[in-house]
């Protein structure tokens, strides 16, 4: 007689270390200003054990915490990924060593859709992002922002002054062209600082009206984003190179690619492999087979901001690197389609990125401690070969 099947308990992704028992809770927080909402639900049934609203200060956190440490010894935070008014709380958590992952808004939506219960409440947003968390077992760990988080900063502060000088600059071509129709400036030419000053010139000649006094003012208000622009892109340029210069060596990897690749990542030890950095970035192919078709599909979630750093080094070395042309030339052989060959290069260029921002993250840390020279760090791929 062969005996009963033995029960074997599996360690989840999610925590991985976790007592026996129903101990393990996940807590679920609804951020906002100037409160937050906290809830706690048991992992192995989703049950709602109990909830709490504290403020949005040093003395709520506090309270936040103790209320969560009394609830099991063994706990996940889960915070709705609102940086502007959850970042205090989760550096305090991660500060006390607490485990925080961050939930996308688009997660909870999506729980929130497939829950019985109806009403829009921060009881109930709390409730929908720990089950999101439950979920989505493999959302990464948030971590203390280190130097990539002054790369954000300034590269979203130049991506706003590039967009103010657009803005600028459309209202002063329509100022212009009720001034004089024949001053026509093809485009890019308010970007260089000849052409400026040659319409600066031109409109101190001209009748000091109302009109021609706004356009110069905004011509000068120009010339100013033009230099603060300049200086952030070199400041960039300076911040890449301290922390991962080896991306600036891969073709069609420029100074503001790079940045936005270490921006985003926001510190690559949180991706143990490059398949969970390639789900991040919307790249890793979706299984779409049907029968005896076997295919795979784009991608249209993850960071896609981080998606579109990689797709314009893809652009660009599809226009300009053989190897990567080779590359595509093979998938289309192979029956892919344009953009689905355009996919594969894409997994191809995070393999590579996750890669190269590992060991540039290993050789600082063996410049702090050179001690750790014997700890074998993968080394970067080759682009294509």
């Amino acid at each position: 007689m062969k005996p009963p099947p033995r029960h074997v308990r599996r360690r989840s992704a999610l925590l991985p270390l976790q007592p026996k028992g129903d101990q393990v809770i996940v807590v679920g927080v609804d951020p906002h200003k100037r409160t937050h909402t906290a809830v706690a639900i048991e992992r192995a049934s989703g049950e709602l054990r109990a909830e709490l609203t504290v403020s949005a200060r040093a003395a709520g956190h506090e309270e936040l915490l103790l209320w969560a440490r009394q609830q099991s010894q063994v706990r996940l935070f889960a915070l709705e990924d609102c940086r502007h008014v959850s970042e205090a709380l989760e550096r305090f958590l991660i500060g006390r060593g607490e485990r925080v992952v961050r939930v996308a808004p688009k997660l909870m939506g999506q729980s929130r859709r497939g829950s019985r219960s109806y009403g829009k409440s921060d009881s109930i947003d709390a409730l929908a992002v720990a089950r999101a968390a439950l979920s989505e077992p493999r959302l990464p760990e948030a971590r203390l922002a280190g130097a990539e988080l002054e790369v954000k900063l300034l590269l979203s502060h130049r991506e706003d002054l590039v967009g103010e000088a657009n803005r600028t600059s459309n209202r002063l071509r329509w100022h212009l062209h009720d001034l004089d129709p024949e001053i026509a400036l093809a485009r890019g030419r308010l970007d260089r600082t000849a052409w400026m000053e040659r319409l600066s010139r031109r409109l101190q000649r001209g009748e000091q009206t109302v009109r021609v006094r706004i356009c110069r003012q905004q011509l000068r208000r120009l010339k100013a984003l033009a230099r603060e622009i300049k200086g952030a892109e070199a400041e960039l340029d300076a911040l890449v190179r301290t922390q991962a210069p080896e991306l600036l060596e891969l073709p069609g990897c420029g100074t503001l690619c790079a940045a936005k690749l270490v921006a985003e990542v926001a510190g690559v030890e949180r991706f143990p492999d490059d398949a969970k950095l390639a789900m991040l970035a919307g790249v890793a192919p979706l299984d779409a087979s049907s029968g005896r078709q076997q295919r795979h599909r784009l991608n249209r979630k993850g960071n896609r901001q981080l998606n579109l750093a990689l797709h314009r080094i893809a652009v660009t070395q599809a226009r300009f690197h053989q190897p990567a042309r080779v590359f595509l030339e093979r998938k289309r052989a192979e029956g892919k389609g344009r953009r689905e060959a355009l996919r594969c290069l894409k997994r191809h260029l995070v393999r590579v990125v996750w890669r190269t921002l590992r060991a540039a993250s290993s050789e600082r840390m063996i410049s702090i401690s050179p001690n750790l020279q014997e700890i074998k760090m993968p080394t970067p791929e080759p682009v294509l070969t």
